[in-house]
């Protein structure tokens, strides 16, 4: 290698190093340090702001020192595969799952909520075209099969981690777990809905037998719950199923 791509290459890689943690790195000699300001600080705000702006609520419960030095150690450690700036935050995910350190200041529920809280960028960005063709929006959901949206995320938290916020931090897990549904309509607007458990085998059950109809899934449900009644759960999930629709998901039944 020429020695002088050899130098460039590493006056960049000290560039970077500079740039992700200045007090570490010293930055090259070449380039005076006011021009090493611009960047530090254009590079850092940008990076903060996405997450702050991301997280609003995990960014609440730090203070400012203690918020800033996650962003910092998490700007300077972890090794990021996208070039979007749309995935910071599922990077930052990567580094609290993977990377972070524990600290006295980090809730035992951190985890959970950036994740809860990621949703929301994630089904805000995700590009996925329906097929309208294959959907019958006016479908008996009873009689046909029903089709859910992709637009929609279900997951289990062990906090009820949309009720957190600066004033209510629980500090054990609960013994039943919360489901939490996170879906994006037919606006592009992004919405939650707390689901009982009746309910989260439901959308699951819809999910993975693409070939039964709605009632065909409710009597499975019912094999399931000996407690009640059949026709009970046959029609409290009409009822159910017809709200999934309204909120759009459900779109419809397959053709």
């Amino acid at each position: 290698m020429p020695e002088a791509i050899k130098n460039f290459k590493d006056v960049q890689y000290q560039f970077t190093a500079h740039l992700r943690d200045p007090e570490n790195n010293p930055a090259p000699t070449e380039i005076e340090d006011r021009r090493m300001e611009i960047y530090r600080g254009l590079l850092y705000r940008n990076v903060q702001g996405f997450l702050a702006n991301g997280f609003p609520v995990t960014r609440k419960l730090y203070s400012d020192e203690n918020w800033h030095k996650m962003v910092r150690d998490f700007f300077s450690i972890h090794q990021s595969h996208s070039p979007y700036f749309k995935d910071i935050s599922k990077e930052f995910i990567k580094y609290l799952s993977n990377e972070r350190e524990p600290q006295p200041e980090d809730p035992l529920f951190l985890l959970e909520l950036t994740h809860y809280e990621w949703l929301e960028i994630y089904l805000s960005f995700l590009d996925v075209e329906i097929d309208w063709n294959n959907i019958n929006q006016q479908g008996n959901l009873l009689e046909e099969v029903p089709v859910l949206s992709p637009l929609i995320h279900l997951n289990q938290y062990q906090f009820p981690v949309h009720k957190i916020k600066p004033g209510f931090q629980p500090k054990i897990a609960n013994e039943e777990p919360t489901y939490l549904l996170v879906y994006r309509d037919l606006q592009d607007k992004v919405g939650f809905l707390e689901m009982n458990p009746m309910t989260a085998s439901l959308v699951k059950h819809i999910a993975d037998n693409e070939q039964q109809s709605g009632k065909q899934i409710l009597q499975s449900l019912a094999k399931e719950t000996p407690n009640l009644e059949e026709n009970v759960i046959i029609q409290g999930g009409l009822t159910t199923l017809t709200q999934l629709q309204q909120k759009d998901i459900i779109l419809g039944t397959r053709n």
